[in-house]
């Protein structure tokens, strides 16, 4: 693959990005920063240029207190030295181990600075509200974006785990109070979990104009097709929680998805992808890779152009 992938618009913020957002969770967790540093390369020498972290990446890890992935995506654009030819994205918010979810006002101008010292730059391009602590008035969490974007520290906003109605109430707020607005919303959202995003968020992204970034595209791991029993778990660290999907429902959608990645003469996990590429609003889902082999897979999504009869298949098999 070139460099000369062609790139989309995402949304309303005039970023121009390749349709795969890269998953940084995987930065200081299941890959080293070495290892880390050879997906991010691959990644970018494909002429992939988008790339997702949060503040708290991976506070879970023993020994972990937040901030690795971060800290390793800085080190490796410092290496690189081609910042302004890279779309980075992250996240405050969320809890850690010191600390709740917190949205307030005096917390994401703390927090910012925080990221951006990790991440060795002067300016996020898209900064997610990661998680919501229904307590903040949404108009103090705006406050401090606007803030932030008139200091030129962010240039654009999105959302992630909102409900439905605060993320309205926040659109709304921005409409009649000046204040800057959500551009990009990254939900939930893939072959088995298609019910909320569907009749809950897509309505408000079409409204809004919001961009729609999926993350668990890939249901963290099951929809490549590794996990078809419970022999399988033990397969790799994410095993142990793809036990309550293997359900009769959710293994015809991994046969539909073998159906079709034979026609295509690819894999599921490519298929996955490329079916969320298919579907409205959706500018670039999110996936992450631990090897080149994974990371093929992400490619070849852009590639796949899936007919009538493949979307109609995996959007019945997946309906239920």
């Amino acid at each position: 693959m070139l460099n000369t992938m062609k790139k989309v618009t995402l949304g309303k913020t005039g970023l121009e990005i390749a349709p795969i957002n890269l998953g940084g969770n995987v930065f200081g967790w299941t890959l080293n920063e070495s290892e880390s540093f050879a997906i991010l390369d691959a990644f970018a020498d494909a002429g992939f240029n988008f790339i997702d972290t949060a503040d708290t990446y991976s506070w879970w890890v023993d020994g972990n207190q937040g901030g690795e992935s971060e800290a390793i995506i800085g080190n490796w654009l410092a290496r690189r030295g081609s910042r302004d030819q890279f779309v980075i994205a992250t996240k405050v918010g969320s809890q850690n181990r010191e600390h709740p979810i917190d949205i307030s006002k005096n917390y994401i101008l703390k927090t910012v600075e925080e990221s951006l010292k990790r991440l060795r730059t002067d300016y996020i391009d898209l900064y997610y509200t990661h998680f919501d602590d229904e307590k903040i008035p949404v108009e103090e969490t705006l406050s401090a974006y606007e803030q932030l974007l008139k200091e030129g520290k962010i240039r654009h906003i999105g959302a992630s785990n909102l409900s439905p109605a605060r993320l309205k109430a926040s659109l709304e707020a921005s409409s009649t109070s000046s204040l800057p607005a959500y551009e990009v919303l990254q939900p939930h959202y893939n072959l088995i979990h298609r019910a909320t995003f569907e009749q809950e968020y897509a309505p408000l992204a079409g409204q809004y104009g919001l961009a729609v970034l999926p993350y668990f595209a890939l249901a963290a791991g099951f929809l490549t097709g590794k996990y078809r029993s419970e022999a399988d778990l033990d397969k790799s660290q994410r095993g142990g929680g793809m036990k309550d999907l293997l359900t009769p429902q959710n293994l015809k959608i991994l046969a539909a998805l073998d159906k079709v990645a034979g026609k295509h003469d690819t894999v599921p996990a490519t298929i996955a992808l490329a079916w969320l590429l298919h579907k409205p609003h959706i500018a670039a889902p999110i996936a992450s890779a631990t090897s080149q082999k994974q990371l093929e897979t992400l490619f070849k999504a852009t590639e796949i152009q899936l007919d009538l009869n493949d979307l109609s298949l995996l959007d019945e098999v997946s309906a239920a």
